[in-house]
């Protein structure tokens, strides 16, 4: 049996993420909006907690389309809080309308946020060579780094750890324990073989 990091539960939903898109490299800007804010919302929970809302989030924040959501009423934001759907934080909810404008902002003085964010590791994936999950940093100097200019940039519930883990997530930092199947190490063992 393939093995995976040991942080992954049996949960179907959280193997799926894990396998399928825990350190694979986003570029699309809505995907990286997305995954920003629900990182902002994951604070002080756990990320299972807002996995399982996900879809929830999806729906209650316009598929997250920036452009919609800075358009946000006060009534708009009020269902918001009422919704049962996603973490009910006054907010981390008004973040997501901060983050919007922010976000657009960004996009438009770099012609994308993707162009924006990856600049932070050169356009490079970092992939870091961990034998166990307890090695794994919670932040480093470059999420400081990150969640420095973003703060600067007007965007909230960005921390730098919170930044780091969006990093992972989004796959600028690839923190695929060495034994875990989806180190690309494993991937580049199997395309040599399948030659």
């Amino acid at each position: 049996m393939s093995k995976r990091c040991a942080w992954v539960t049996k949960e179907p939903l959280y193997i799926d993420y894990h396998d399928r898109e825990w350190g694979v490299p986003v570029y699309g800007d809505r995907k990286l909006f997305e995954m920003l804010c629900l990182e902002g919302a994951q604070a002080g929970l756990s990320w299972w907690t807002i996995l399982q809302k996900r879809e929830n989030y999806r729906k209650a924040f316009d598929h997250f389309e920036a452009e919609k959501i800075v358009k946000y009423t006060d009534e708009k934001l009020q269902l918001l809080i009422e919704d049962k759907g996603i973490v009910r934080n006054k907010l981390k909810i008004k973040s997501v309308v901060t983050n919007a404008k922010a976000f657009l902002n960004i996009r438009e003085q770099y012609g994308s946020f993707a162009q924006y964010i990856w600049g932070f590791v050169d356009h490079e994936p970092i992939i870091n060579q961990w034998t166990s999950e307890k090695e794994v940093p919670a932040f480093n100097a470059l999420s400081d780094q990150m969640s420095k200019q973003l703060k600067k940039a007007g965007f909230s519930f960005v921390g730098s750890t919170i930044c780091y883990s969006y990093m992972q997530a989004v796959g600028m930092i690839n923190d695929h324990t060495i034994e875990c199947f989806c180190h690309p190490s494993h991937q580049r063992q199997e395309s040599s073989t399948s030659l």
